[in-house]
């Protein structure tokens, strides 16, 4: 009897093969709580729940340090402190300033001094090595299934180099020379990638307009403000001189009345005789 290991997730029991590699969950657990990707740092992590979007380091930093801002280098939506999220910081401590990426052209690409790091002797950075890699590892598995059914003339690295390559680069004629179904899984693989970078992008956009109307808000709000304690001013400095011209135009009238006074008592003693 084959030996049956258990699910990290439901502790049921399952043969090592119908287990996922790394997490070791079985195929309930993996609809159940499928892995996918924190909407700012953009790192995978297994979800909890349908509305969990952010993984629980960034959860727990939205809760210290609030809603994090565009990293300056990657524009990745991860600064939680100041304008540069941790990786970038990091990176940046130990390989020096960034490079412009080979991919998305970016200055977030960090030289690690080590071509064995490198993937395929490019410089990337963090988002695009792992999209390459990833096109790479299901190119692979592809191939594994295809078997012996292809009779292409290329070797089999020389066909995952260029399948990969196909990723970043236009379609290319070479493409002809893989099976069909092959280039269909790297066409929707590339059009996946790109559908998920465009979301990216829109959210960068949708978290600048916010930031805009929400400074737009404060600087009205201000306004006003500034608007309502100048008219309060106006209003008491205009008070303060309608008293003052009343308090003039009394002292006035009673000042009249004096002279009129002193001199009426005046005028008999001037006729008498």
């Amino acid at each position: 009897m084959a030996a049956l290991y258990a699910c990290t997730k439901c502790n049921q029991r399952f043969p090592f093969e119908a287990l996922s590699q790394g997490q070791q969950l079985c195929k309930e657990c993996r609809i159940a709580h499928p892995m996918v990707k924190c909407t700012y740092c953009r790192t995978e992590f297994q979800q909890e729940s349908k509305t969990n979007t952010i993984c629980k380091k960034c959860a727990q930093n939205v809760k210290l340090y609030g809603t994090p801002k565009p990293c300056q280098y990657c524009n990745i939506i991860a600064a939680f402190i100041g304008n540069k999220c941790q990786r970038c910081t990091n990176s940046e401590k130990r390989h020096g300033p960034p490079q412009p990426c080979e991919q998305c052209k970016q200055q977030c690409a960090f030289d690690r001094k080590d071509d064995r790091r490198k993937v395929d002797g490019k410089l990337l950075c963090w988002l695009c090595t792992l999209s390459y890699k990833r096109v790479l590892q299901k190119t692979r598995e592809q191939r594994k299934q295809l078997g012996s059914s292809s009779h292409s003339s290329l070797s089999q690295k020389e066909q995952l180099t260029r399948l990969s390559s196909s990723h970043y680069n236009s379609f290319s004629p070479d493409l002809a020379l893989d099976s069909p179904g092959t280039d269909h899984f790297v066409i929707i693989t590339q059009l996946k990638e790109e559908v998920a970078s465009l979301k990216k992008v829109l959210h960068q956009k949708d978290q600048l307009i916010l930031d805009k109307e929400k400074k737009i808000t404060e600087l009205r709000a201000e306004f006003q403000y500034q608007e309502s304690q100048m008219r309060t001013k106006m209003n008491q400095m205009e008070k303060t001189h309608k008293d003052l011209v009343e308090q003039l135009q009394a002292r006035n009238r009673e000042l009249m009345k004096q002279v009129s006074a002193l001199s009426k008592g005046k005028k008999p003693a001037m006729t008498s005789p």
